[in-house]
């Protein structure tokens, strides 16, 4: 009984000062990550911009900010990514991640690359937002 690997896990660690959203997205063309998702996010962020559900602009919060959880699909064209997030009182935020939010001690990812398919993000009338496409991959 032979078996074929679908799937492939990376470990991605980030350090202070660096932009979480553009650092996952990096990684993933630098790996070429056609389909992943994160699997487990630890870590802290100095600044985090946030879009909140539903909004239009986004939202500037100053930390320190603890990362509660981090989910979200990844592509080479594009990550749409939610983060929790809790403040030094435990109060919790949360939303879209955007690019801007800045790592401030560390933040420690495992990343899951999905081999067998492959995802792309095209503009979608209906929302008027990038949407995921999925494909089985090449």
């Amino acid at each position: 009984m032979s078996f074929m690997s679908t799937s492939e896990y990376f470990p991605l660690r980030l350090n202070p000062g660096q932009d979480l959203k553009k650092e996952i997205l990096g990684y993933c063309i630098s790996k070429g990550i056609k389909a992943g998702a994160i699997v487990s996010a630890v870590g802290s962020l100095s600044v985090t911009r946030l879009r909140l559900a539903t909004a239009v602009s986004i939202e500037e919060f100053a930390g320190p900010f603890e990362i509660l959880s981090l989910s979200g699909t990844l592509s080479l064209t594009g990550v749409h990514l939610h983060i929790s997030l809790a403040d030094k009182n435990g109060a919790c935020i949360g939303g879209h991640l955007v690019e801007g939010c800045v790592v401030y001690t560390t933040v420690e990812l495992i990343v899951l690359s999905l081999a067998k398919y492959e995802f792309k993000r095209s503009h979608n009338a209906q929302t008027g937002y990038n949407e995921l496409e999925i494909t089985i991959s090449k």
